[in-house]
């Protein structure tokens, strides 16, 4: 099995603190999270594929700041491959009713704009869509985790319907994350519930990878 990025192709992965895992610090450039797994993949499975992989993923975003540097960090690089992984810092913000909050509605509003634009200035980069996720199972009925799944839904949605509009790869993190804590304990893959440990990011680039190919 191999990923259908080509020879001299660019993938360009952006998102929050999950994509960015320290790459604009001592774990530059591609951070050390699933997006270094993946490029480590792709470097074991296919040694003699040469790409390039960039990864624009900052800590705390939301799709609003993403897309107030969308020109920049993203269509300025003209990359032949997009993997976007946003959300759960809009679902906090919206839980915590901050001034500034990302709705339900709003978050599919600004997603469907950056998509938009990127249809028209890149027609022919192909979309790689990764959910929010939260690796939990709390049942609790009044816990701040219980509101954070029960939050979830609409969000969720917002990226299957801008997968299925624009025609994108898809991966359902949130899904992978609870068939996984039907077998392990969340201490498995994280050590809270929005950032992932080594395990669990190896999970989403397995996944990424697999989606590619």
């Amino acid at each position: 099995m191999s990923i259908r990025i080509k020879n001299g192709q660019t993938i360009l992965f952006i998102g929050d603190s999950i994509t960015d895992c320290g790459r604009r610090a001592e774990e530059r450039p591609l951070g050390n999270g699933y997006v270094k797994l993946f490029a480590d993949l792709v470097t074991i499975r296919e040694p003699a594929k040469q790409i390039r992989i960039i990864n624009k993923g900052i800590g705390g975003e939301r799709v609003t700041d993403l897309a107030n540097r969308w020109t920049d960090d993203v269509l300025r690089h003209k990359p032949d491959w997009l993997s976007v992984k946003i959300g759960i810092n809009d679902l906090h913000s919206h839980l915590r009713q901050s001034p500034d909050s990302v709705s339900p509605a709003l978050h599919r509003k600004r997603y469907d704009e950056i998509l938009a634009r990127t249809r028209a200035a890149l027609p022919k980069c192909r979309i790689l869509l990764i959910e929010p996720f939260y690796i939990s199972t709390d049942g609790s009925p009044t816990g701040w985790r219980r509101q954070v799944m029960d939050l979830m839904p609409p969000y969720l949605s917002s990226v299957r319907a801008m997968s299925r509009k624009y025609d994108t790869g898809l991966v359902r993190t949130h899904d992978l994350f609870q068939k996984l804590l039907k077998h392990h304990e969340a201490e498995t893959f994280c050590p809270d519930p929005v950032h992932p440990h080594l395990t669990g990011h190896l999970a989403i680039a397995e996944a990424v990878y697999d989606t590619l190919s």
